[in-house]
């Protein structure tokens, strides 16, 4: 057996236009690229019948040439970096989608810069006119290249591996023996050899042609289909999606109706009635934290204990809704993500009747949840002359009080190890009658006097669970209850596409590694009657690009197809096109080893 390697690049470029005309063809569906010619119209005729024919074919022409340009891969990858590039300044710049307050506070803080990023979209970076056109350009450009390829592919699927071209030595990989077998003989164990190896093999004239790595371009059209897949789940999942924010206090609930939110932000497309219908409680809120150690205070158990219910009468279910483990209903998914104390507490009038009692909850401010709020009683109050007012009281929570005289107020630690309340005191009008909405955690002091106690000192005091603060000159007292709810903050998302955006990203994964690692490759196999009589077998491969891994598996198809048609006695004799001068002559079994 003979060895030869020209070292010749074989992917289908001058040589398929030679001397291996079809066997170097279409080991890619790439399209090919096209230059800009000097005219598409060719030559006018005279006169305005002539001069519109040849507009004509320009407007055609050009429209050719821009068409391919943006349905080619090379655009494409342009234009998925733009996007990529194009999406920096939503991650970095406040959106209007999102937060309107940060915008708001941008355009104050930078007086210059916010009028420009008003004007270029920067604040609705996915939403403006730039975005949303490289977005579509990369759709079409996708499908524009997709398409194509994919009938080309599938065509190659359908037809057989092309023969043997007339020469084979002028391939990579190349190697030839002298066999007592028949030709006929040769050919059927190649072809049992090949089929077992997974080529598609047939015989073609006095060759057997092979070809394998299909997958390669598989995967390659599975990439470009999963990033269309993805470029549509995204679009779906922003134009469609829903996401609001509930705080729920222990022994409450909520129904998932656009009413019950505390902020709700949606995409454009999206309608009320595509809320998921469904309903659940806060039985319990359970905390636990780090004790000791550097990581002192660091949550242990977080997690929140609900009863649901799917749509209006279903069944009620329990189920515990931890951080990064939702409740997912159909569509939506139910996140924890953030956890308070609401402290009850009671406020009654100079007569000593009871004119507010519930779990009031509080903002946490630190890690310690020191928290911060404000008690409102809006109804059924009367000071001590009678006359109906409304109550304020500013109330600053620490779950572990540091203890007087120890010159702070901040929690030490997040549990309710030591829990004070500090409370002062408002009367007159809350500001709640006048239509403008209110933060429920803050009061408008404006309308509002402040209660002094005899000495003429503001009125404040630091309560314990079951302490009360008298109010002066009559005016009633709230208590701090021994009773202290914790709340869970749920977020509630409803972004259709995110499973499909999912498939996609594996997706394209996969074909990635399949079109990055798996090597088209055809193999031919000649066996001919030498002028001795003597059969001549020759073995040849090409790859679409070289690789050091196409000889050696010639090699090793090689030494599997001698096994049945060993080298015949005797010196070895070129074969009928080898080329004399290559000095590469070797053993059938060496030959199998050096591939």
């Amino acid at each position: 057996m003979s060895t030869t390697d020209t070292g010749k690049a074989a992917d289908g470029g001058a040589d398929a236009e030679g001397d291996l005309g079809a066997a170097g063809a279409q080991l890619s569906t790439a399209p090919t690229e096209t230059v800009v010619p000097g005219s598409f119209g060719g030559t006018r005729a005279p006169g305005a019948a002539g001069r519109l024919a040849w507009t004509g074919r320009e407007v055609v022409g050009w429209t050719r040439w821009f068409w391919r340009q943006l349905t080619s891969m090379r655009v494409a990858l342009i234009l998925l970096f733009l996007l990529s590039l194009g999406a920096i300044p939503g991650s970095l710049i406040p959106q209007s989608a999102s937060d309107e307050t940060k915008v708001a506070d941008f355009r104050q803080a930078h007086t210059t810069l916010g009028p420009l990023y008003e004007k270029l979209g920067l604040f609705n970076v996915y939403s403006s006119v730039w975005f949303s056109a490289i977005y579509i350009l990369l759709f079409v450009s996708l499908i524009g290249c997709i398409v194509p390829r994919t009938w080309q592919f599938v065509g190659q699927l359908r037809s057989r591996p092309p023969g043997a071209p007339r020469r084979l030595t002028r391939l990579p990989a190349y190697t030839t023996w002298r066999t007592e077998a028949g030709p006929e003989q040769v050919r059927e164990a190649a072809l049992t050899v090949l089929r077992q190896r997974r080529f598609r093999a047939h015989a073609a004239g006095d060759a057997v042609a092979a070809e394998k790595g299909y997958l390669r371009e598989t995967g390659n059209l599975l990439f470009h289909i999963a990033l269309i897949v993805m470029l549509v789940a995204f679009a779906c999942g922003q134009l469609f999606k829903s996401e609001g924010n509930k705080l729920v206090v222990e022994g409450d609930g909520f129904a998932n109706t656009l009413l019950q939110y505390d902020d709700f932000k949606s995409g454009s497309l999206f309608d009320n009635d595509d809320l998921t219908p469904f309903s659940f409680d806060l039985k319990k809120f359970t905390g636990t934290y780090e004790r000791t150690g550097p990581n002192k205070g660091t949550p242990r158990t977080y997690q929140a204990d609900l009863t649901y219910r799917e749509g209006a009468y279903g069944k009620e279910k329990r189920t515990t809704v931890k951080v990064n483990e939702p409740l997912e209903i159909g569509d939506s998914k139910v996140y924890l993500v953030s956890h308070g104390y609401a402290p009850v507490v009671t406020v009654r009038d100079g007569r000593g009747e009871v004119v507010f009692h519930q779990a009031v909850p509080l903002l946490p401010l630190d890690s310690n949840v020191t928290s911060q709020g404000a008690v409102k009683v809006m109804d059924g109050y009367r000071n001590a002359r009678g006359v109906s007012e409304q109550l304020g009281f500013s109330a600053f929570f620490v779950p572990t009080f540091a203890g007087a005289g120890k010159g702070t107020m901040f929690s030490q630690f997040p549990a309710l190890d030591y829990p004070v309340l500090a409370l002062s005191g408002y009367h007159g009008s809350l500001g709640v009658d006048s239509g403008v909405p209110q933060n429920v955690y803050q009061l408008d002091t404006s309308k509002l006097k402040q209660f002094k106690d005899s000495g003429g000192q503001i009125l404040k005091k630091r309560l314990r669970p079951g302490e009360t603060m008298k109010l002066p000159d009559g005016a009633g007292s709230i208590t701090f209850d021994k009773e202290i709810k914790e709340w869970a903050g749920f977020q509630v998302t409803q972004q259709p596409g995110s499973d499909w955006a999912l498939a996609g990203a594996v997706t394209a994964i996969l074909g990635l590694a399949g079109s990055l690692f798996i090597q088209r490759r055809r193999v031919w196999v000649r066996a001919t009657t030498g002028a001795d009589g003597v059969t001549v077998v020759e073995m040849a491969g090409l790859g679409r690009s070289e690789s050091a891994k196409l000889p050696e598996e010639l090699g090793d198809l090689a030494a599997l197809v001698h096994d049945r048609a060993p080298s015949a006695p005797g010196p070895a004799t070129p074969g009928p096109d080898q080329d004399t001068s290559e000095p590469h002559a070797v053993s059938a079994a060496e030959g199998a080893e050096k591939q």
